[in-house]
């Protein structure tokens, strides 16, 4: 047997030298995986930790705008001072936790002396702030030099910070801590230096506001850690002016490296072992792994700039595209069309049907958007039920208009939602780029203008944005200015009475409050006008309780049986308003038998508890409630007996056409015979012959009011008509005037 052969040296330094190499290259691949695992999870952290610090700071920004709403606003000042606890726990309080989630709020006076207190919406006797007032003072005394100090030169641009706010430590938990002084928002209220009540809020640091702070960057179990706890890496501390640490707030780290790590350790074991193909296993598993990384940044740029329900490209794309597409039209003859879409009846559908129903109806309109317009246009979801479309190379308005109308059928086709069929539309604002020189803003501006005309008039339509549409905003700007001013002290507002005449056309049986408002610019405006804008900025309340004040100080000093004031619906949604009701009336001295409120169909129709709770609330107090305008809206039989109306005022719609149409007539008399059977009263608006007046007269109608018998007088005139009994044949002559 011949002998083994032993085997060359240059065998054993070939293999040595490929098992150095392959240990060089490992040890390289290994030590280069290592740094750039732990580079890749510092910078994911130092990321991690700026999304918080900006998240709090954005906390704190939120917690002292929300004071600020209620702050800058006269009626805190006034009744703050006149220690209306009622007023003050509703707006300044127990509305700060119920609406914004402020956890406490102090208020202080002059002398930082607390006037009222209150705690996780509970409200607690004012010595309860002794407990917090050593962490807070230091931030009152701050605030008090700032008043303290001397105004700056009028010239200065700098703004003068009137607010304090800092991270405090109450009951050992951290909290954000905003004082501001309770100031005039308009220049007929002032107030001395130095006595300035202090508004104090206070916010925790809790796991529920650390917790939105994470969502909004998809970071994972953030939660609040005491100061016994040490930091980990995955930390930043809450630290307060004076650099006090306070708590820290951590979170699960997220470890992109180390996950990549863990992806490819079985590679790299089945590597070791398989000694002979570990260099071109590493080159695949190198390549998968950067495969994966990039995907994974893929899919983060994607979800950066699109909407995850429905794919589409969200607010910050669209804008990107918007300005690109506008830059790149500017140099052709092609012009560049907005379309702004909101469904019409979303939150009634996610109401009824719930909010996956609504995800899904969002889903679909967003597939029917992109399959009606081109692919070199976009369609992007703003958000909730509101979507926008770009339209590039539009030769003219005529031509948005078109793909607005399309869109419009496409949507009214039925949706399946649930298994239910369900119908929606849409409205839908257009402006068009105007040249080289167009800007994003502005078109969006254009649209959204747009779409608010379209919504309202009537819903389910396309508006184009029109250039007296600015003007119009503008106006409505204007008198909405002047209306505040004109309820607080001004001049022109005033009320005008229609007297309402028994049958014989003599007598006077009540008079209705008008209001009237001459323009000192505009003219006289028409009260649906000037209501209208009342409505939509929030100001009916106040001009409904002056209305109201005026008429009742009025009706006291006649002998009117009763007198009769217009309510919009807003008012009647108020659970307030029946005590505010009862104020003025006991302020004026009014007896409540001799005041009636008028209200339209559409209060019925609502059928809210609020509004039935209001109604049956101000009919107990012996106040009269009339439905005005009735036959032109759909009240039932059902809501007239549920709500128990004390009058019916037939509209005068039906009365002018008593005269030549039978239909109206018989309208008219069933309105009447519908009023008798229920045993209410009824009055004819409206009436302007005498062979009208007969003919109601004829029907039962025993309450008549219009230009026939008198129309609407001044308050000396009424009183000189209704004050002379013995002059009555001078009271025709005397309505004219």
């Amino acid at each position: 047997m011949s002998a083994r052969p032993n085997s060359s040296p240059l065998t054993h330094q070939v293999t040595l030298t490929v098992l150095m190499l392959a240990a060089f290259a490992l040890a390289m691949v290994v030590g280069f995986g290592i740094y750039a695992t732990a580079q890749a999870d510092h910078v994911s952290l130092e990321r991690q930790k700026i999304f918080f610090a900006n998240g709090l700071k954005d906390q704190i920004a939120a917690v002292v705008r929300e004071q600020e709403s209620v702050t800058v606003w006269d009626d805190s000042v006034i009744n703050t001072k006149a220690g209306n606890q009622s007023w003050i726990e509703e707006n300044l309080s127990v509305w700060m936790y119920s609406y914004y989630g402020h956890d406490r709020v102090y208020l202080l006076d002059a002398a930082n002396r607390p006037v009222h207190v209150m705690r996780e919406g509970k409200v607690l006797a004012p010595s309860v702030y002794s407990e917090d007032e050593p962490a807070i003072q230091p931030t009152i005394e701050k605030l008090r030099a700032m008043i303290a100090q001397p105004p700056k030169d009028d010239t200065s641009d700098e703004p003068v910070k009137t607010t304090v706010e800092d991270l405090v430590s109450l009951g050992g938990k951290p909290a954000i801590l905003s004082v501001m002084p309770l100031v005039p928002s308009t220049d007929r209220l002032t107030q001395e230096p130095g006595s300035e009540y202090l508004h104090v809020s206070v916010e925790f640091i809790n796991d529920a506001v650390i917790g939105r702070i994470a969502e909004k960057y998809l970071l994972a179990r953030a939660h609040l850690l005491p100061l016994s706890q040490p930091a980990a890496s995955a930390t930043i501390p809450l630290v307060d002016s004076r650099g006090v640490i306070l708590g820290y707030i951590g979170w699960d780290q997220e470890r992109p490296g180390l996950t990549l790590v863990r992806k490819t350790a079985p590679a790299l074991i089945v590597g070791l072992l398989l000694a002979a193909s570990v260099l071109a296993f590493l080159l695949r598993r190198l390549r998968r792994a950067s495969s994966a990384l990039q995907t994974s940044q893929d899919e983060a740029q994607y979800l950066a700039f699109h909407d995850t329900l429905t794919g589409l490209p969200n607010r910050a794309l669209f804008e990107d595209r918007l300005r690109r597409a506008l830059l790149t039209t500017g140099h052709d003859m092609g012009r560049v069309a907005l379309l702004y879409i909101d469904l019409d009846r979303f939150k009634h559908i996610n109401d009824t049907l719930g909010h996956p129903a609504g995800d899904e109806l969002v889903r679909q309109t967003a597939a029917r958007l992109q399959h009606t317009v081109r692919e070199v246009d976009t369609v992007a979801r703003l958000g909730g039920d509101e979507f926008a479309l770009i339209l590039i190379d539009i030769r003219d308005i005529r031509a948005a208009e078109d793909i607005a109308e399309r869109l419009q059928q496409k949507l009214q086709e039925p949706f399946k939602l649930m298994d239910d069929q369900v119908f929606v539309s849409a409205s839908i604002g257009i402006s068009l780029s105007s040249g080289a020189d167009a800007d994003a803003d502005d078109l969006l501006r254009k649209a959204d203008i747009a779409l608010y005309e379209a919504k309202k008039n009537g819903r389910g339509r396309h508006q184009v944005f029109a250039g007296d549409m600015d003007d119009l905003l503008l106006r409505k700007r204007k008198v909405e200015s002047e209306l505040r001013k004109a309820l607080n002290g001004g001049t022109g507002i005033k009320l005008a009475y229609q007297p309402v005449f028994a049958t014989n056309g003599k007598a006077i049986l009540g008079a209705e409050a008008l209001i009237r408002w001459g323009h000192e610019v505009h003219g006289a405006l028409p009260a649906v006008q000037f209501i209208a804008i009342a409505e939509e900025r929030g100001m009916i309340g106040q001009l409904g309780a002056w209305v109201l004040l005026e008429a009742c100080r009025f009706a006291v000093r006649t002998e009117l049986p009763w007198l009769a004031v217009n309510v919009s619906p807003l008012q009647l949604r108020d659970a307030g308003f029946p005590e505010q009701v009862a104020s003025i009336l006991a302020e004026t001295g009014l007896a409540p038998t001799r005041l009636q409120l008028e209200i339209t169909e559409s209060v019925l129709l609502e059928n809210g508890d609020t509004s039935r709770a209001t109604l049956a609330a101000l009919r107990q107090s012996g106040v009269g409630i009339v439905l005005d305008d009735f036959g032109t809206g759909y009240s039932s039989l059902g809501y007239l007996r549920r709500h128990a109306i004390d009058k019916l005022k037939i509209d005068r719609s039906f009365v002018r056409l008593l005269d030549g149409d039978g239909n109206s007539a018989a309208i008219v008399k069933a309105l009447i015979d519908l009023a008798i059977a229920l045993d209410v009263e009824v009055t004819a608006e409206g009436v302007e012959t005498e062979a009208q007046k007969t003919l109601l007269v004829a029907m039962g109608c025993r309450q008549l009011q219009g230009f026939l018998l008198s129309p609407p007088l001044e308050p000396a005139q009424l009183l000189a008509l209704s004050g002379l009994p013995s002059e009555e044949d001078d009271r025709p002559a005397a309505a004219r005037a």
